[in-house]
This record gives C-alpha cells, sequence and structure tokens, in this order.
C-alpha cells in the first residue's frame, strides 16, 4: 500500500502550518503523526478526503472544542486484537464489555461510553451510521481494515443526531489500496491456573478441578486485500476478505471459575452452587411421604437413592462446568471499496461491507425438570423392571410393584458421557454506502450526499427440548420376555419407543437419548433489522466571499444538511420457540426520521499578536419522529482560544436527545408475560451449598418487603416459593418519552515550545441526562423497591391476592409478576476528567521514543430515579445497586521505541484499573441506600486496583514483510474473584466481572505481507 497524505501535528508552529486536514484533536493529530514517522506505509484515503470526527465541516487545521481520543493501526496491531471489542475494551472512556467471554450474549460487539449504556453511544463508520441502534455488530470491521478509531466526549445530536448523547465512536477504515496485502495474525493464551479459594470450594464440592499451566483459547485473523487504481488514477478499486475463528476455552479450564461460588452469609467460606441435574440421576417424588425429597440414584448402581449432594461423585454435580468462557466463533467479512472521480466536481464513492458470525455456547446434554412443559408431572409405573424393591418402595409405597398403578416424579437426567449441545448464534449482514462528493464554484462549497443501508440477521437457535410426551412413554416400561419394553410398543401406540432407565446412574444409552429428544430441534428466534440513511450537506468557506472577521485569515465556514433516516425490526419466532419459552410473536415495526441541520465555524482572531486563535462553533438540528408528538430541537455552541501558540483553551456547551428507537418503543407497547429469571426474595430461598436441606431465610428483611406490598404475616412461608424458583416477568408496558442530555465540557491544551514533540490535553467533561431511557430488569426493580420503596420501581412489582409473584404467562395476568423492559427515569449524571498526552523525543543515532498517554477520572456516576429519592454516587462501586459501574481512574500509557532506520521497535503498554469496593459498604454520603447486613462480604469487600503490562515487537524483514510479537498481560495476573457474581449483577457466571483480561497472558504473532 502506498503512503499517503501524512495526518501532521495540529500546530501553529510555521514549520508545520500546511498540515492538509487536522482530525480536531492536537494530541490525536499528534498520535496520528508519530505513527506516520515511524511507518512510511501508513494507508489513508490517497484523494485527501480526511474524516473529521465531531463535525461536517471540512477545513486545514479544524480544531475540536470537545477531547477526542483516537486509538491508531499502529496501536492495535501491537495489541494483535482479533476483534474490535478487545481494542475499545482498553480505553479508560469504554465501560468494559466482552460479548465474546460472555456465554449469555448474541455474540454481538457493542460499545458503551462513560458508563451511560449502548443506546447513547452512536457509532459510525468514516462519518455514517453503522446501522440500528443498539442491534449493531461492530464485528462487521475487521480490525485490519482501521486506519483509526475516534472517541468524541459527551453529546454530538446537533451534529450526527439522536442517539448521540454520551459521545461517538468513528471507526475510520483503510482506502484506496494499490497492490496486495496480506496480514494474519494468531494468538493464544498460556495461563498458569494457580489454587485458590475456588478450588477450595470445588474441592469440598466433589468438584474436579484443574491446576497448572495450560495454552488455550486460540484466535486466528487472516486479511488479503488488494486494490487497483485505473484510468490515469481516476478510478480506485479496492476489496478484501477477512476470516476470523477462536477456539472455545470453557469456565472450568480456569481454576477462579471452577464452579460458581457464593456465600450464603457473610461468615460462611465460599461454596459451589450445585445443579439439580446429575449424572446419576436425579429422581423427586411428587406425592406420598417422601414428596419433594431430592434423591439421586446410588452411584454405585445398588438400586436405592440417596440424597443429592451427599457425596458420592455423581450425585453432585457442577451446573456451569462446560458453559463458555471464550465464545467460539467463526466470522467472514468481505467488501471493498470504490473511488471514481467522474469530473473535476463530481467524484462518486461507495463502500460495501459483509460479515457472517456464527458462535455457540455448549450445554449439558439434559431432559429438562417437568415445569419446563407446564404443571403435570412425569410418571413412572410402579411394576417398572427397571425400579429396584427399595426405589419402588420409596417412589410408590405400598403400589410398589402393583401393575396399572403409577407414581408422579419430576426426573432430571444429565447424560455426561454423551455429546455436550449447543446453542447456536449466527449474525449475518450487510451495510452499503454510495454517494457523491465533489467542489464547486471556484471551491468556495462542496457537496456530500449518500445514502446507506444496513440489514443484520440476528438468529439465535435455543437448545431442544426433550419431548414431554417421550419422556413420559419411555417411563411407562413393562417386562415383555424378560426385556424391558416400552407399553407404547406393546400397545402399538408408539412402536418406536426406546425404554428409559432413569433409575440407574450414568446412563449413556445414545438410543434413549435420541428416543427422547426425538429429532426436536431449538426455538428459532430471529431479528432482522434494517437501517435506510440518506444525508446530504453543503459546505461552503464564505470567506472566498469576503465574510471574514478583520484578524482573522480564515473566513467562516458553514454546513447545511439535511437527512432521513428510516428503521424497521422484524421479530419472528417459530412454533417451538413459543412453544419452550411460553412467549414470542411475530412482528414488524417501523419508525421514520427527518432531521434538519446547520453549523457554523467562525474564526475570530488567527495569528495576532495578542491571540494566536479566538475561533466560535454553533450548531443546530430539528427532528421529527413519526412516532412521537411534534419535533424536538438539538444544538452545540462552543469556543477555542489560544492567548499563545503553547496554550489553547477550549469549551463546549450542547444539547442532545435520544428518541426511543424502534425496538424500545414497539417493546413498550407490546405486553406479554413470561416465566422469568429471579425468585422472590421474600421467599425462603435455597442453600446453594445444600440443594436439598432446609431453605434459608429470605434475602430481604421484612420492612423492606413491606416495600413490596407483601403482609408480615406472609413473609417468609413457602407459599411465596415459585415453581423452580423462577417468578413470572411482565415484559413492556412502559410508556416513553425522548430523553436529553446537556453536555459541558472545558479544558487546555499545552505545546511548550520547550519542548518539542509535546502536546498535552486536560478536560473536563460533565454529561447531565434526563428522562433517561433505562432497560428495567426485575431484579432492579425488585432491588431498588426493597430498599428505597419508591414508587418508580414498586409499580413494576405488582403481586397476587395470596402474596405471590407467580401466574400462568398463557392467562396475560394483571397481578402475580415484575415487569421487565424500557422505561423514562428520572435522571442520570456521569461527569469526569480526560487527560492526554503525547511525546515524541527523538534519540539521536539511537532512534526516537514516542510516549502516548491516555486516562480517565471519574468524578461522579450519578443517578436519581425520581425527585422524591436522595442522588446516587456510584463513582468506584459496584454491586446490587451500581451494577458494574467505572472505576475512579483509569488509564493506559504506552511508551514506543523506533530504531533509526524504522526497521524495528518496541512497545511497552501500561494499564491500570483502580480499586472498586462493593457498594454495600459506600458511606451515607454517596447516596447508596444501606443495605441489610446479610449483604455483606467481608472477606471479599471490594476489588484491589490491577495493573497489567503489554509488550509488542515489530521488525521489517524487508520492505515487503513486517513480524510482530506480541505478549498481553505478560504477568498473567488473574482476575478478581467476585463471589455471588450472578445474583449481584446478573447473568455473569465466571466468578469475576468485565475488565479485568479474564483469561490470562495472551502471546500474538502476526505478519503483514506487502505486494
Amino acid at each position: 500500500m502506498p503512503a499517503s497524505a501524512q495526518v501532521l501535528a495540529d500546530t501553529t508552529d510555521a514549520a508545520t502550518q500546511d498540515a492538509p486536514v487536522s482530525i480536531g484533536d492536537p494530541v490525536a493529530s499528534a498520535k496520528l503523526a508519530a505513527d506516520s514517522a515511524r511507518d512510511d506505509t501508513a494507508s489513508s484515503d490517497e484523494s485527501g478526503n480526511v474524516i473529521v470526527t465531531g463535525t461536517r465541516i471540512q477545513r486545514p487545521n479544524n480544531h475540536s472544542a470537545a477531547p477526542i481520543v483516537t486509538t491508531t493501526a499502529a496501536e492495535i496491531a501491537a495489541q494483535g486484537a482479533t476483534t474490535i471489542e478487545e481494542v475499545l475494551n482498553r480505553l479508560p472512556q469504554v465501560q468494559v464489555n466482552s460479548e465474546q467471554n460472555f456465554s449469555d450474549s448474541e455474540g454481538r460487539q457493542r460499545i458503551k461510553l462513560r458508563s451511560l449504556g449502548y443506546e447513547r453511544t452512536l457509532t459510525l463508520i468514516d462519518g455514517m451510521r453503522v446501522g440500528l441502534a443498539n442491534t449493531i455488530d461492530v464485528g462487521i470491521i475487521p480490525t485490519a481494515l482501521v486506519e483509526r478509531i475516534d472517541v468524541l466526549t459527551g453529546g454530538a445530536s446537533s451534529v450526527y443526531g439522536s442517539d448521540a448523547v454520551s459521545g461517538v465512536v468513528n471507526f475510520i477504515l483503510k482506502k484506496n489500496f494499490e497492490g496486495v496485502r496480506l496480514d494474519a495474525n494468531y494468538s493464544f493464551f498460556n495461563h498458569h491456573n494457580r489454587a485458590n479459594a475456588v478450588t477450595d470450594a470445588a474441592e469440598r464440592a466433589g468438584f474436579n478441578g484443574v491446576t497448572g499451566m495450560t495454552n488455550d483459547g486460540g484466535r486466528a485473523e487472516i486479511n488479503l486485500s488488494a486494490g487497483a487504481n485505473l484510468f490515469d488514477n481516476r478510478v480506485n478499486i479496492t476489496g478484501f476478505v477477512d476470516y476470523r475463528q477462536s477456539e472455545l476455552v470453557r469456565l472450568r479450564d480456569r481454576s477462579f471459575s471452577q464452579c460458581e461460588v457464593v456465600m450464603p452469609t457473610n461468615d460462611a467460606q465460599l461454596s459451589c452452587s450445585r445443579a439439580s441435574f446429575t449424572p446419576a440421576g436425579t429422581i423427586i417424588p411428587q406425592a406420598g411421604p417422601n414428596a419433594g425429597q431430592i434423591l439421586v440414584n446410588n452411584p454405585n448402581g445398588n438400586g436405592t437413592f440417596i440424597p443429592i449432594n451427599s457425596g458420592p461423585a455423581g450425585s453432585s454435580a457442577n451446573p456451569y462446568d462446560d458453559w463458555a468462557f471464550q465464545r467460539p466463533f467463526d466470522r467472514i467479512n468481505a467488501g471493498g471499496f470504490l473511488t471514481a472521480q467522474i469530473t473535476d466536481h463530481v467524484e462518486l464513492y461507495s463502500t460495501v461491507l459483509y460479515y457472517r458470525d456464527k458462535s455457540y455456547n455448549t450445554q449439558l446434554n439434559r431432559t429438562f425438570n417437568f415445569g419446563a412443559y407446564g404443571t403435570d408431572p412425569f410418571r413412572v409405573n410402579c411394576d417398572n423392571p427397571f425400579l429396584s424393591g427399595s426405589q419402588a418402595q420409596v417412589l410408590c409405597g405400598e403400589n410398589a410393584g402393583v401393575a396399572g398403578q403409577y407414581a408422579p416424579i419430576d426426573v432430571r437426567y444429565r447424560f455426561d458421557g454423551l455429546p455436550l449441545v449447543e446453542q447456536e448464534f449466527t449474525n449475518e449482514g450487510y451495510r452499503i454506502v454510495a454517494g457523491l462528493r465533489g467542489r464547486v464554484f471556484d471551491d468556495v462549497w462542496s457537496y456530500d450526499v449518500a445514502g446507506m443501508i444496513s440489514r443484520a440477521k440476528l438468529k439465535t437457535i435455543d437448545v431442544p427440548f426433550a419431548q414431554y410426551a417421550n419422556i413420559n412413554r419411555s417411563l411407562d416400561v413393562v417386562n415383555v420376555n424378560g426385556t424391558p419394553t416400552c407399553r407404547s410398543v406393546v400397545d402399538g401406540t408408539d412402536p418406536n419407543c426406546v425404554p428409559f432407565n432413569a433409575f440407574a446412574p450414568f446412563n449413556t444409552d445414545m438410543a434413549t437419548n435420541e428416543y427422547l429428544f426425538g429429532g426436536a430441534t431449538g426455538g428459532i428466534l430471529t431479528r432482522v433489522p434494517r437501517l435506510l440513511q440518506f444525508v446530504g450537506t453543503v459546505t461552503g468557506d464564505l470567506g472566498k466571499y469576503g465574510v471574514t472577521s478583520p484578524f482573522a485569515e480564515q473566513g467562516i465556514a458553514i454546513a447545511i444538511g439535511a437527512e432521513y433516516r428510516e428503521e424497521m425490526e422484524r421479530t419472528t419466532v417459530n412454533e417451538i420457540f413459543q412453544q419452550n419459552n411460553g412467549y414470542g410473536e411475530n412482528q414488524r415495526v417501523t419508525q421514520n426520521i427527518l432531521e434538519g441541520n446547520v453549523e457554523i465555524q467562525a474564526p475570530l482572531v488567527e495569528h495576532q499578536s495578542w491571540t494566536e486563535l479566538l475561533q466560535l462553533n454553533a450548531g443546530y438540528r430539528q427532528s421529527k419522529y413519526n412516532r412521537l408528538d411534534g419535533s424536538f430541537g438539538t444544538w452545540k455552541v462552543e469556543g477555542i482560544w489560544s492567548p499563545i501558540s503553547d496554550i489553547t483553551l477550549r469549551a463546549s456547551y450542547n444539547k442532545s436527545q435520544a428518541a426511543p428507537g424502534v425496538g424500545a418503543a414497539a417493546g413498550a407497547a407490546n405486553v406479554f408475560w413470561n416465566q422469568g429469571f429471579y425468585a422472590d426474595p421474600c421467599a425462603p430461598r435455597v442453600n446453594p451449598a445444600n440443594p436439598n436441606g432446609p431453605r434459608l431465610a429470605p434475602s430481604a428483611t421484612i420492612e423492606q418487603c413491606r416495600n413490596t406490598g407483601l403482609a408480615d404475616n406472609l413473609y417468609g412461608s413457602a407459599t411465596l416459593i415459585c415453581p423452580d424458583d423462577r417468578c413470572t416477568v411482565r415484559e413492556g408496558g412502559f410508556n416513553l418519552t425522548p430523553e436529553t442530555a446537556y453536555t459541558t465540557t472545558f479544558g487546555v491544551v499545552l505545546r511548550p515550545r520547550f519542548l518539542p514533540g509535546l502536546t498535552v490535553s486536560i478536560d473536563r467533561w460533565l454529561i447531565d441526562l434526563k428522562d433517561q431511557l433505562d432497560f428495567l430488569q426485575p431484579q432492579n426493580l425488585l432491588a431498588e423497591c426493597l430498599t428505597t420503596g419508591n414508587d418508580y420501581f414498586c409499580r413494576g412489582v405488582v403481586r397476587n391476592p395470596d402474596g405471590t409473584l407467580s401466574s400462568s404467562p398463557a392467562t396475560s395476568p394483571s397481578t402475580g409478576w415484575v415487569a421487565r423492559g424500557a422505561a423514562n427515569g428520572y435522571r442520570s449524571q456521569s461527569h469526569g476528567w480526560d487527560f492526554q498526552g503525547q511525546y515524541d523525543l527523538s534519540l539521536g543515532t539511537a532512534g526516537r521514543l514516542d510516549l502516548s498517554f491516555n486516562g480517565t477520572l471519574m468524578t461522579l456516576v450519578g443517578s436519581q430515579s425520581s425527585p422524591t429519592v436522595e442522588p446516587r454516587d456510584c463513582t468506584g462501586y459496584w454491586g446490587n445497586l451500581c451494577g458494574e459501574s467505572m472505576p475512579k481512574w483509569a488509564h493506559q500509557f504506552r511508551t514506543t521505541w523506533t530504531s533509526p532506520d524504522r526497521t524495528a521497535s518496541v512497545s511497552l503498554n501500561w494499564r491500570h484499573r483502580g480499586a472498586m469496593p462493593l457498594d454495600v459498604y459506600a458511606p451515607a454520603d454517596t447516596g447508596i441506600p444501606e443495605q441489610p447486613a446479610s449483604a455483606r462480604r467481608d472477606q471479599y469487600p471490594g476489588i484491589d486496583a490491577y495493573n497489567w503490562f503489554d509488550l509488542a515487537f515489530s521488525f521489517d524483514i524487508s520492505k515487503q514483510m513486517t513480524l510482530r510479537l506480541a505478549a498481553n498481560n505478560i504477568f498473567d495476573k488473574d482476575p478478581p474473584i467476585v463471589p455471588d457474581s450472578r445474583s449481584r449483577i446478573g447473568l455473569l457466571r465466571g466468578n469475576t466481572i468485565m475488565g479485568y483480561d479474564l483469561l490470562g497472558r495472551q502471546l500474538v504473532a502476526g505478519v503483514s505481507v506487502r505486494m
């Protein structure tokens, strides 16, 4: 790939004044200049159309009033990242997410800035939207094709429209190649599994553990790009194909996640959650004197029942041992770019991107309990030849051995010796952009008119359910000439029936397994989001007409634009999905948006003896959503002042708004019910260390349960226990309105002439969000209602007259559920400081040294659910009431040495994440509600500060080939152990939280070949 116009540091020094276009932020521009100086093969758009983030106006020496953090192609290469998600997770401005390390996700990669959620981060590719908000997958972007990633802090709705509330992430892609380039990376994890509190708990539970050194989790990426200039370089065609894959790492492959650890009380030792499904076979009588006892077949095969978790191997089981810690995936990306200079004033450009990602979660091969199908238990005939005399007595009592008599039972059998089942996720989609741009009227005016369509297909295929009728028929077995035979075979009802010996341990009969499932497939849920976007912008340099301040060299610039978007989301579910889950319907919803905007840049003073630069920027956008009454406006006002060239002061104030997306708006109006994934906290709770033993006292106090509408005499009653501890959920039903955010930023940029090559910026940002759109989970509503008693939360907890939270979803009940869905809250706040620095130091004959720093100090992660409750400050805290939140301080500091001939470089990166106490220990002045003493975990009061170091080498073997080696987390630091992580922050089953290099030391090797 040929060298292109280099983006130089934004500086007023005469020696570098001729930079073609600055990307806005001085530190970001200096970083790009340093990369260009190290690597003269860096690629960019040869047409000179350098994309500027945060404005539609392109002009030399653009200045951004809001800080922009840039991640360069060199940094991505040094990291050896396989997914874009890995790159962004290192930025302190990003709240860490890891869909590929998250067994409950769809595998999509999304971004959330400043602890304010996915929906408030607008994601762009070359200045246009990636796709429909909160359904996008930035996996559509191959890492090898990224020129840089710009992260703009704060609202930008006046420039880009709705959703740009917490900030903008703009991916700038490499385009206009000439020649052929091959990039390949391979990485794996080299981790030492150390003994710890989790391995101790696993040993006590009788679970097999893993210790010692392991190499696993291989990831690979190969990218082939090729381009050609045609017709005297007036046309460039570039294409690429990219393949990425990763291997499975299971939870039990790491010593700190060998089982899910819980602490029932503050002074208890860690214990492992245990499954009610066992490889020995779990049998639960539903009638008679033994009703409700959780029994297992004696693993010694003597035909007796023993209590579950009573000791012998096979009588207890780890529910998550085969779940994925790293999701295996296969991803294909392909696409191309076209630029064609049709005339001197018309350039055609187009981008086509396609991806297909397939990943899966491994899960145990097992039957399901009868509650998954309804309320009728399974039945076994009392003269079943598989039953021993002892077993028949336990299940049938006086009817033991009597023909024609049946015992109601539950069967929970794990077929550990048979292949695992898989929950599959397939995400595929395309994004096509085409437009015309150019300059007219003596280059005074430029125009850019483009259209974009982005469409995805997100398919989830659940694990199949064994068929209820087949299980019942296979349990009804009679003796025919000494051979156990299904009664349905004898009477001809089902000649294919295979007897199920559920009363012997470790059944691995494949024929039985295949019959139970009967060829069943999993339910399929498919979402098809689509976004159409049409944008037209006209930019003019009015200085050519004399509209210029008498003290400035550049004139006033203006941009006028119009935009139309159409959002569509279609959801389809098959009949099996509806049967297995008890909910789901096919629907198609749409929403369209019409917007107009104007933006102005006004240099008032330039290069005067008394002021180097004084500039004002402003913008306004009016938006009309067809699903909302009326329209709303967003705006920005910005100022930049450099009294001398060494110092630049900058500030901005803007109003951003985000309307409910089409999916959220439709979800709020579409109300349905399903079986939940939470237990009533006012009911007796299962002791996870002894599920078969007596239940523990409720997790909530009687005073808290009053807040949920529970009568005192029902507190702790067994009648409150929901079937299988899964209470009912009402989906949707909250009315939605747009949310509004006001963002203030102000800061200083320092480029001291006495230290050439140093650029430093310090910026304060304050994002204040009103009527924020939240997605409320049942656990959120319950926890907040219990703790605060506030009606905003308690309105979503609706008990039956008997106090229960369980109703049949099929009846559309008016009571007996906890709500779930999108709703407007009161307000949230995210405040902090950003610190950036770039120092390029020449070492003469010893080469050069580049130092790059990016840090964030969070001063407020605040929320207030209603005017009647105290504001809450979760800065640096995590837990039930704060979620994962963000640390007070986080940074990365990269130092790169480059050899004098620029053929070799060594880069050391230091990543730091500050300590995060559990929110139960927060002082009263934070506004975090006091929690009961039972929520304390004095042995694990929080997460300590963490430091990681990454080392990368790059060496040019020849002008055509570059070799790269890297080691991330070189000291193989384990993530923190977090007991009760699933109950505290939901769905995470690795005894830790995101953001802590979950899988250990990563070794990377890569090569680039240019032809």
